[in-house]
This record gives structure tokens, C-alpha cells and sequence, in this order.
């Protein structure tokens, strides 16, 4: 059986959605993130991303962690892609083209769309008043996505989906990074297509069943 290492406050919300459309067992060992607790190092601290046995299988001391067997896997990307591949359509690639497509779209999600999806899901907050530099730092943050969302938009509305017309492990891993950005309801106002196609991910009954065990665990 798959052991997915990471609580689902984590991007290891992306495997296990994954996980949950393809109906795949595992068994979830819930590390926590160091950030999150007061003393990471104590010796009551709860399994998190400094302790002593984490670290021997991810060194670099950040989750998810997949094991697969003998094959230990981390970066969440990496994990998803791998899942999709081994166990084929409709959220693996049908061939090689698809497979690329799934990579391309894959990295364009981590590079153009996550590091500023992130601003906004760590420092906006609809509808509060937050201090001038937070405000600032969102705003340039919706500003540089505006490009890089036009080019989804487009694709979407062509398409429908990312790769091959239906629903992938491209629109799994795109749509938790665009989902960073969703409180920002001014900046995804202006995408209609993007929209409805995230919309409809997050209608899907194993989204679904990821988010509540999402909700579920502390924050």
C-alpha cells in the first residue's frame, strides 16, 4: 500500500485528491509542518518536519513524502505525475504527447502561478483590514497574475479542460495552485472560463472528500 507522508494542510491535498479519483489505498502518516508549532524540537512535539525520523527519509525536511515500495518520492508534483503515469486513463497521459502536455502545464502551475497564488492565500483577507504592506505585496502579486491566468483563461475556454479534453491530473495539479488565489474574488472576476472550470473540479465527490479531511484536521 502507498504511505503518504503530510498532513492535508499541506500540498499532500494534491495526492490525496488524486488518490481519491483514482480510488487508490493508502495509509496517511500526518507529519505537521515545523512552522506551525511553538516548540517543532520538543521532546512531546507531534511527528512534524524536523523530527529526527522525518528527516532520515526527506533530508530536506518538507512534506509530502511518497513511499511506494522501495521508490520514496517527494515534491508533490513529482508524486501526482508518478500516480497518473503508473496507473494510466483517464488521469494518466494516453500517450507521449499527453505526458508532455501534463509536464508543461504541471510546471507552468509551479512557476508562473504558485509563488504569487501564495501571497494572496497567506496575506489576503477579504473583506478585513490589513496592514499597507500586506495590501501592497497582494496587489503586486494579483498584478503579476494576470498574465499567466489570461493564457488559462484562453486554453479553458477552448478546451475545457488542461490536457486531452477531459478531466487529469493537469487540472488536479493546476487547480490547487489556482485555488491559493480564490478569496481574491477581483482577480478571478476577470476570468469566466478559468471560473467555471475550478467550479467544477471542486464539485467532484473525491475533491470533495479531500477538503473535509482537509477541514478536519487542526489548523
Amino acid at each position: 500500500m502507498l504511505t503518504l507522508y503530510g498532513v492535508t494542510r499541506s500540498r499532500a491535498s494534491r495526492i490525496v485528491w488524486l488518490c481519491h479519483e483514482i480510488g487508490l489505498p493508502f495509509k496517511q502518516v500526518p507529519v505537521i509542518q515545523a512552522y506551525r508549532l511553538p516548540d517543532p524540537d520538543a521532546e512531546d512535539a507531534p511527528l512534524n518536519t524536523h523530527s529526527a525520523q522525518f528527516l532520515k527519509l526527506s533530508p530536506q525536511g518538507a512534506i509530502p513524502v511518497l513511499r511506494d515500495g522501495d521508490l520514496v518520492l517527494s515534491e508533490s508534483l513529482a508524486c501526482t505525475l508518478y500516480l497518473a503515469r503508473k496507473h494510466g486513463q483517464p488521469f494518466g497521459p494516453a500517450d507521449a504527447d499527453e505526458d508532455a502536455l501534463m509536464l508543461q502545464w504541471s510546471f507552468y502551475a509551479c512557476t508562473w502561478l504558485e509563488p504569487d497564488a501564495l501571497t494572496i492565500l497567506f496575506l489576503h483577507r477579504a473583506g478585513q483590514a490589513q496592514p499597507g504592506a500586506d495590501q501592497a505585496a497582494v496587489a503586486h502579486a494579483a498584478e503579476r497574475l494576470i498574465r499567466p491566468l489570461r493564457v488559462l483563461e484562453d486554453h479553458l475556454s477552448r478546451h475545457g479542460h488542461i490536457v486531452g479534453r477531459r478531466f487529469t491530473v493537469a487540472d488536479i495539479n493546476l487547480a490547487e495552485v489556482v485555488r491559493y488565489a480564490q478569496s481574491h474574488e477581483a482577480l478571478l472576476s476577470q476570468f469566466p472560463a478559468l471560473q467555471a472550470w475550478l467550479a467544477d473540479c471542486q464539485s467532484r465527490p473525491a475533491f470533495r472528500k479531500m477538503w473535509q479531511a482537509r477541514l478536519a484536521e487542526p489548523e
